[in-house]
C-alpha cells in the first residue's frame, strides 16, 4: 500500500540534497512511446517527497518508457510543502500552466493524476487553460463540489493547524480567500450567498455564478477522453467524502443541523450537472465518467485501487504519426 498523506519535514529535509536537479534514470531503446503523465501532490506532501518518488517509480515499472513530470509550486521542497496551505490558487494555476507549456515532452497533450485537492486543481487547468491537453484525468479522493469543513491536522503538524485556525476565523474574508488554500474550496452549504459572493476559486471554475459563467470551460472539460473520480469508502478527511463524485451536502434544515442528519446531493443531482455548466453531464452521457470507490481512508492507496486504474489510463502507446515528441535515447524523470 502507498500513503500519499503529511509528511513531516524531516523526511524533506533527507532528500534534498539528492533533488537540486532533473532525476534521469535509464530507458531501452526498445520502450515504446507513449502518452507522458503529469501528477499533482496533494496537502502537506512535495512534489520530490519519498511518497511521490516511489509512486513515479512504480508507474514507470508498469508502464516502462513513460514520460513523468512532477508538478511543483516552488523547487524547495519545504516551499512546494507550504503552497499547499498557503497561497493564491489561481495564481498558483497560472503558475502551473506556465510550467507544463514549457515541457517540451508535454506538447501533444498528457494524462493527469491528481492525489486529493490537487484533483480539481488539475480539473481547473483542464477547463482554464489545457494547453497542452489532457486526454484522461484521474482524481483521488478530491473535493471537486468543496468541504464543508476543513481537513484536519495530524497532532504535530504546526503548519496545517496554523492554517486550518486562520480558514475558520474567516473563510469568506478577502484576506482567506486569496491567500488560504484550503478556504478556496471551502462550500457551506448554509451560506451559499456567501460563498457565491466570495469565493475565488471553486465557484467560479463550478461556474455557479451566473455572471461569471464560461462557456468555454465547459467545451474544454467536455474534450477530455475519461474522468476517472475516486472516492476513499472510509474518508473522514474530505467532509462530505462524496464531494469526489461531485456529491456535496444539501442545506441543512434549520432545527435539524447533526451530521447523520445531512443529505447528500450526488453528482446528477446538481444543477451544475443537470444545466450541464462545466461539461460534465456532456461527459457522463457519452460514458467517459467514471466513478470508482477505493476501500480505506483517504490517500490510503492499495494496489487494488490504484493499479487498475494506471494500467487502464494511463500509459497509453502511441503511434508515430500522433505528433507526440519524444524526450531522446535517454528518459528524463523529471522531479524538478
Amino acid at each position: 500500500m502507498i500513503t500519499l498523506s503529511l509528511l513531516g519535514l524531516s523526511l524533506l529535509s533527507l532528500v534534498c540534497h539528492v533533488l537540486s536537479g532533473p532525476v534521469r534514470t535509464p530507458e531501452s531503446a526498445s520502450d515504446p512511446t507513449r502518452r507522458p503523465l503529469v501528477i499533482w501532490h496533494g496537502l502537506g506532501d512535495s512534489y520530490a517527497s519519498p511518497g511521490m518518488l516511489n509512486f513515479i517509480s512504480l508507474v514507470k515499472e508498469m508502464h516502462p518508457g513513460i514520460f513523468v513530470h512532477s508538478v511543483y509550486l516552488d523547487e524547495n521542497l519545504e516551499e512546494d510543502e507550504r503552497a499547499g496551505f498557503f497561497g493564491n490558487v489561481n495564481e498558483q494555476l497560472e503558475f502551473v500552466a506556465e510550467q507544463l507549456a514549457n515541457v517540451t515532452e508535454l506538447q501533444s497533450g498528457f494524462d493527469a493524476i491528481g492525489f486529493s485537492q490537487a484533483g480539481q486543481f488539475l480539473r481547473a487547468y483542464v477547463e482554464k487553460y489545457n494547453a497542452p491537453p489532457v486526454h484522461n484525468l484521474i482524481t483521488f479522493g478530491s473535493q471537486h463540489m468543496g468541504v464543508s469543513d476543513l481537513p484536519l491536522c495530524r497532532p504535530w503538524d504546526l503548519l496545517c493547524q496554523l492554517a486550518r485556525r486562520a480558514a475558520r476565523g474567516g473563510v469568506y474574508r478577502e484576506w482567506a480567500q486569496t491567500n488560504l488554500v484550503q478556504a478556496q474550496y471551502y462550500r457551506d452549504p448554509d451560506q451559499l450567498e456567501a460563498y457565491l459572493a466570495h469565493n475565488t476559486f471553486l465557484a467560479p471554475v463550478n461556474n455557479e455564478v451566473p455572471e461569471t459563467r464560461n462557456a468555454t470551460y465547459a467545451a474544454n472539460l467536455a474534450s477530455l477522453n475519461a474522468l476517472v473520480l475516486v472516492l476513499f469508502a472510509a474518508d473522514k478527511t474530505v467532509v462530505p467524502k462524496e464531494s469526489s463524485w461531485f456529491g456535496s451536502y444539501a442545506p441543512s434544515n434549520a432545527s435539524r443541523r447533526d451530521a447523520a442528519d445531512k443529505t447528500i446531493v450526488p453528482m446528477r443531482l446538481q444543477p451544475l450537472y443537470t444545466e450541464d455548466w462545466i461539461g460534465l453531464r456532456t461527459l457522463d452521457e457519452s460514458g467517459r465518467v467514471v466513478l470508482e470507490t477505493c476501500e480505506g481512508e483517504h490517500m490510503h492507496l492499495s494496489d487494488g485501487c490504484w493499479r487498475p486504474l494506471v494500467q487502464r489510463f494511463v500509459g497509453e502507446i502511441l503511434d508515430e504519426d500522433d505528433g507526440y515528441t519524444a524526450a531522446s535515447a535517454q528518459g528524463v524523470l523529471r522531479v524538478q
